[in-house]
């Protein structure tokens, strides 16, 4: 066997050499080849589930890895010009560690989740279906499906929440960014730029008794300057972007699942219809059996 046929039967399951047409009026065969196999093959791929679980690795691939380096971003801006004294900032130092544990498992989860919602859509979509044509739905099956749409559900929800949350940080720095060009701009030069400051204090970041607290003048510039707010800040504008794909990724897939529900549901009422039809049938065709032997016996 080829090196493509041997491709072929591992990957679509199916034997070009074994599948062929005949005519009765004749001695015609049509060999199915590779090509049309793999095409056949594809036709069972779920676009929709695979475009979504994609977009939802991306959103969190995002999410995960650039808030987790923003967060210690974060922290060393703190550390090194708002807040010099270790105690003041310790609770804050134990939040951020514990958000940065909870993205390795949420990066952890939906990466499993995601697996598992795309071979959901490959075991329910209709080309997988005709391929295997004893497939047949049960109980258990649409139970699974529903959890699934209400999981993704209680997930989608949950996503909209950290994309709000994720939205924080970046309008903060963008209120230090934003007040950094201020004190660039030719008004705040005619001005006392001393005057100009930030007090992360009044964000609840910091307690109020940490020391300075704020920054004035040149000190708020030099942050500005500094690797670690310019790396931090758009950090968090792609952390909020992979939040929101996240969110979209999440409404796709429960559409998907809502779709992938009612087709097995549709699918076990036409079983059962065609069970009870096989059934009437059967019958019909003993009735009619018993009634041709009668009237056989009394001829």
């Amino acid at each position: 066997m080829p090196g493509g046929s041997i491709l072929c039967v591992i990957t679509c399951g199916c034997h070009p050499e074994r599948e062929r047409e005949s005519k009765q009026d004749g001695r015609h065969y049509r060999n199915q080849g590779c090509f049309e196999c793999c095409i056949k093959c594809l036709g069972g791929v779920p676009y929709a589930s695979l475009v979504a679980t994609i977009l939802c690795f991306s959103g969190v691939a995002l999410f995960c890895g650039c808030g987790h380096v923003a967060l210690t971003g974060t922290l060393t801006i703190l550390e090194n010009h708002f807040s010099k004294v270790t105690s003041d900032h310790a609770m804050l130092t134990d939040v951020i560690q514990l958000m940065q544990y909870v993205i390795y498992g949420i990066a952890s989860f939906f990466f499993l989740y995601g697996i598992i919602l795309l071979a959901e859509g490959f075991y329910t979509t209709s080309a997988v279906k005709e391929l295997h044509s004893e497939f047949k739905t049960t109980i258990c099956g649409r139970c699974i499906s529903g959890m699934f749409v209400f999981l993704t559900y209680i997930l989608g929800i949950a996503w909209l929440g950290v994309f709000g949350f994720s939205a924080v940080p970046v309008f903060l720095f963008y209120n230090i960014w934003s007040t950094c060009n201020a004190m660039r701009s030719p008004v705040a030069n005619l001005t006392n730029v001393d005057t100009i400051c930030v007090d992360v204090r009044q964000y609840g970041i910091i307690p109020w008794n940490a020391s300075p607290g704020k920054a004035c003048g040149s000190t708020l510039g030099d942050i500005c300057n500094t690797s670690e707010f310019y790396l931090s800040y758009h950090l968090y504008i792609i952390a909020c972007a992979g939040a929101g794909a996240t969110v979209i990724a999440l409404i796709h897939f429960l559409m998907i699942l809502s779709a992938n529900w009612a087709y097995l549901k549709d699918a076990s009422r036409m079983h059962a219809y065609q069970d009870i039809k096989l059934k009437e049938e059967q019958e019909l065709h003993d009735i009619t059996s018993r009634s041709k032997e009668c009237l056989n016996s009394y001829t």
